[in-house]
């Protein structure tokens, strides 16, 4: 069975190591109980604890399915609710999930997808006693501020590049490369409000409702939680809004680009007609045309295609178009 951890906790201390198939009875008044930690699980693993610590069915059933939405279900006297983790992996946001079950005497954690062990958190809250024996209320909201937290680097991270990538927007054009990145980003961006939005409600309702298992001042703590979520989501959407600045400016860019050098074109356009033109008129064979045989003739509509196309030319650059 894939255990990372499991100890039973009496008065915020451990007290010993819990075997996976043991019942511990534990007293009711929330000074002793059981963390569990599981790591990609097997059907088989989770079961087994159901019978022990009486699970529900369908908290069961969720924890094994992994790409669910956060939430938060009462089954009886006890919790169950599903969290997700995030990560960046290449550039790429990655994915995980995070079940827990949650009673008056145990805590069991149930992780897949997560990089993020919960050992360093479990340390943490170990050098903390007088936290760790307020119940399992403040060790799920533990798990949860834990889980948030590492919402903050990848956002920090993504911000970072988003940046990078507005800097060079005012320096150069981005290329296909940088802008499919851009597209890529809000794709990822979207996807991961989509993640905070539940994770959000789940927050709220732990903060704001009453629950099983959850004290009523231990949900001064799940507020906490709350804001720290409606600050990543503020961080998220401004993200995907300097996203959608970053593309709107690099397009005006590019149509500014492009106008000038239309005008450029025009405006060499203009000049070389008149050349054009006078040699067009004085290369048809006709025998009777003005100067044609003047001895001044030749130097006289040289002179006259210099003048206009320097008089364009002056225009041109006055008026910005050269």
């Amino acid at each position: 069975m894939p255990v990372i951890a499991a100890y039973l906790y009496r008065d915020g201390r451990r007290i010993r190591e819990v075997d996976i198939g043991e019942r511990v009875d534990c007293p009711t008044d929330r000074s002793e109980f059981v963390w569990i930690g599981l790591s990609d699980p097997c059907a088989e693993d989770v079961m087994a604890l159901q019978a022990l610590y009486n699970l529900h069915p369908l908290a069961v059933e969720d924890s094994l399915k992994d790409g669910q939405l956060p939430k938060v279900d009462i089954y009886g006297d006890q919790l169950f609710l599903i969290a997700r983790t995030a990560q960046l992996d290449d550039g790429v946001i990655a994915y995980g999930q995070t079940a827990v079950f949650l009673g008056h005497s145990h805590i069991i954690t149930v992780r897949q997808g997560s990089t993020r062990s919960h050992l360093p958190l479990r340390k943490h809250l170990e050098e903390s006693p007088d936290l760790l024996g307020q119940g399992t209320d403040y060790v799920l909201h533990a798990v949860l501020d834990f889980i948030v937290d590492g919402y903050i680097p990848l956002v920090e991270s993504l911000e970072e590049e988003v940046s990078a990538m507005e800097q060079r927007t005012l320096d150069a054009f981005l290329g296909r490369t940088e802008i499919a990145r851009i597209f890529t980003l809000r794709r990822q961006l979207t996807r991961f409000g989509h993640i905070l939005i539940p994770m959000e409600e789940v927050a709220r309702k732990l903060a704001q409702t009453n629950h099983p298992c959850i004290d009523a001042e231990a949900r001064h703590y799940f507020g906490d939680v709350l804001d720290h979520v409606r600050r990543v989501e503020t961080m998220n959407t401004g993200l995907r809004e300097v996203l959608t600045s970053v593309f709107e400016f690099s397009n005006l860019m590019e149509q500014q680009r492009t106008g000038a050098i239309t005008r450029q074109l025009a405006a060499w356009a203009a000049i070389l007609a008149v050349p054009t033109a006078l040699a067009g008129i004085y290369g048809m064979n006709f025998e009777h045309m003005p100067e044609l045989h003047s001895v001044y003739g030749y130097p006289a509509v040289m002179s006259i295609i210099a003048v206009i196309c320097l008089t364009l030319y002056r225009r041109f650059r006055k008026t910005g178009w050269l």
